[in-house]
């Protein structure tokens, strides 16, 4: 080749040089590429909004969380003193309620509700008489205590209510001329530990006024 096709040729192979430079840069991604695709690829991810991630995380308290319970006691939810004072009569009042009768049977409640305004406490059996003449004479025995009963402190907020189960049988169930039964005008009735007594009236209960027979037991509060 002579030197003039020499110097012809001489442009096509610095262009064929420049192409093929050309073909490898573009091949293998510069760092600069690199770090602009992740970049990219990150500012395309949207964050959890605060809505999800309050979801899957403990929820917060609520505005209820601090309200006090309800003991099932009386109003407020406050439960009664454990270590109050005996209940006395000038703070109870006294009824019978829940009248079951049958062959000559009856079952009843014997109910002290705390009039006071203060907590106070019942443990035991009340004593229990029928009186009798308007001037409260005792007729026949005193209620037997039934110790079967569970005899528990009750404690009484102010406006609540002890029951003991009470039980009698009619005298006219007895022989007459050995009973001598009479009418009474309700019961005398001492709450546990205590001298003193209160009356709840009672109509059409009969007792008898000789003879040894038990009519009346009573079991302890509850």
């Amino acid at each position: 080749m002579n030197t003039n096709a020499r110097w012809a040729l001489a442009p096509a192979v610095v262009a064929l040089g420049v192409v093929l430079a050309g073909c490898s840069s573009s091949s293998t991604p510069t760092p600069t590429a690199t770090r602009t695709v992740t970049a990219t690829a990150s500012s395309d991810v949207t964050p959890p909004t605060s809505a999800s991630t309050s979801s899957s995380s403990t929820p917060s308290a609520s505005a209820t969380d601090n309200a006090g319970g309800d003991t099932g006691t009386g109003a407020g939810g406050r439960a009664p003193d454990a270590n109050a004072s005996r209940c006395t009569t000038e703070h109870l009042k006294g009824a019978f309620a829940g009248q079951d009768a049958g062959a000559s049977n009856v079952d009843e409640e014997l109910q002290l509700t705390n009039t006071g305004t203060t907590d106070c406490t019942l443990q035991g059996w009340p004593g229990v008489s029928l009186v009798g003449d308007s001037n409260g004479t005792q007729i026949g025995q005193p209620a037997e205590f039934d110790r079967s009963t569970a005899h528990e402190v009750v404690s009484l907020k102010p406006g609540t209510t002890a029951v003991a189960h009470f039980h009698y049988v009619q005298a006219d169930a007895f022989d007459q001329a050995t009973c001598k039964p009479v009418t009474g005008d309700g019961f005398r009735v001492y709450p546990p530990g205590s001298t003193t007594s209160l009356f709840i009236a009672a109509s059409g209960v009969k007792g008898c006024t000789a003879g040894n027979e038990k009519i009346f037991t009573v079991g302890a509060f509850h």
